[in-house]
């Protein structure tokens, strides 16, 4: 996302066997997302900020290894030293990275290699998990925990670059051809539901569970009454906002934006693609039609704000969005939906549909700390603040988001520029 690995607070302490099955259903769920893949589609780093699948794989293994099988298992031997240097993502504390945009140079270790070092650590962990020393015990499950929930992220980040991977190819392949069906829904027309004005407590409790750091502190916020959009903007949205030159008027664009437009050739959301019988997309499940009542996806902020401004509107801030949230119930499109893409839903005229997954929604909030936020101290605790500059914040998990990885106060963040994250977006206005 970057997807930060954040540090959190610990949840209420499960028994180690219960910490055992959480931790082998986690990996085994990596190597399910894995097993459509051929050897060839392992290595590829089709862009920067994409890893080629046989990282991803390594890296959230080299996290139990680095964190805690070296510190707390005495007789632990790595199967081969060089791992914690090739799979080391940002952790400049820990030592020096290989750079992030030469991991597709990397045509060894193989990916035989590669599951043969998860086998290696996972035989550890669960020994490790079966006995773990007494007095590191609270400290190896909050990390546990943690190593879990980056897992998870790396899940979604696994399909979202499978996806762009898979469509640099003209034959534009399927990842799975057996996705199941989309519902044959057709969504109402936008409405806006009200919020009262009033302070507001935002962020993470932490003695209501899991929660990474830049979650919290809880804090006391003043919001305006806002309205909120009660569904995410349709596709069928985004073609009215390109048929009116959305992306050929400067007006309608910050301009970082429109100098992105310019230099990117940006007409369309991220792989859509305009054949003679209309415009379609490139999906997990190969190239589709688009569905115009499906919500849309892979825009930017920039795209994303300047559909706000050509509709009069403008994004909601991330705590607008978490108080109409606070109530809502955790259920959507998730990857246990099976449909790892957006697809439409009935609208609701008094609450809001799909917050909860299909697409990340852009918010107008910066991502920043909240007031009373520290980093942690050492390793585990570096990598959340140090990215706290340039990033805009998204809510609400998507089609590749793990039902049990989220919550109201989940904080996701990209670059304003991104697009190959399931990012769409959901529009407000004041009252």
């Amino acid at each position: 996302m970057p997807h930060a690995i954040q540090q959190l607070e610990v949840s209420d302490t499960l028994h180690t066997k219960e910490w055992l099955r959480r931790y082998q259903r986690v990996r085994q769920a990596s190597e399910a997302l894995c097993a459509p893949l051929c050897t060839e589609d392992y290595v590829i780093q089709s862009m920067a900020d994409v890893s080629p699948p046989k990282w991803h794989l390594a890296h959230v293994t080299w996290f139990f290894e680095a964190f805690l099988l070296t510190p707390f298992q005495p007789h632990y031997r790595p199967l081969d030293p060089v791992y914690d240097f090739l799979f080391n993502s940002y952790y400049e504390t820990h030592g020096v990275p290989f750079p992030r945009p030469r991991r597709g140079t990397l045509s060894r270790p193989t990916v035989a290699d590669v599951y043969r070092f998860r086998a290696h650590v996972d035989a550890a962990m669960s020994e490790l998990l079966e006995s773990p020393p007494p007095e590191h015990a609270e400290e190896i499950t909050r990390r546990v925990e943690l190593g879990l929930h980056h897992e998870q992220q790396h899940q979604e980040l696994l399909l979202m670059d499978i996806k762009h991977i898979l469509a640099q190819n003209p034959l534009c392949p399927a990842y799975r051809d057996d996705l199941a069906a989309p519902p044959s829904q057709v969504p109402g027309e936008l409405a806006w539901l009200d919020y009262a004005a009033g302070v507001r407590l935002i962020g993470h409790d932490r003695d209501t569970g899991f929660g990474y750091d830049n979650e919290g502190p809880v804090h006391r916020q003043f919001v305006e009454a806002f309205q909120l959009a009660n569904r995410p903007v349709s596709n069928a949205d985004w073609l009215a906002f390109m048929a009116d030159g959305g992306y050929t008027r400067p007006e309608l664009w910050l301009s970082d934006g429109w100098q992105q437009v310019g230099e990117a050739g940006w007409q369309a959301p991220l792989y859509w693609v305009e054949r003679d019988d209309g415009w379609h997309h490139y999906t997990l499940g190969g190239l589709r039609p688009v569905d115009p009542h499906a919500p849309v996806v892979h825009v930017s902020f920039y795209e994303a704000d300047a559909y706000a401004r050509w509709a009069g509107v403008r994004l909601p801030s991330e705590a607008e969005w978490e108080v109409a949230a606070h109530d809502a119930s955790l259920r959507g499109n998730l990857v246990e939906s099976d449909h790892l893409q957006p697809v439409a839903a009935p609208t609701l005229t008094s609450a809001p549909v799909q917050l909860y997954g299909d697409v990340w929604e852009w918010t107008g909030s910066a991502y920043r700390p909240y007031p009373g936020f520290r980093p942690l101290p050492g390793t585990l605790g570096e990598y959340n603040g140090k990215f706290m500059s340039g990033q805009m914040v998204l809510r609400g998990g998507c089609c590749a988001t793990p039902a049990d990885h989220l919550r109201p106060t989940y904080r996701n963040f990209f670059p304003p520029h991104a697009r190959w994250a399931f990012s769409g977006l959901r529009l407000a206005r004041e009252a």
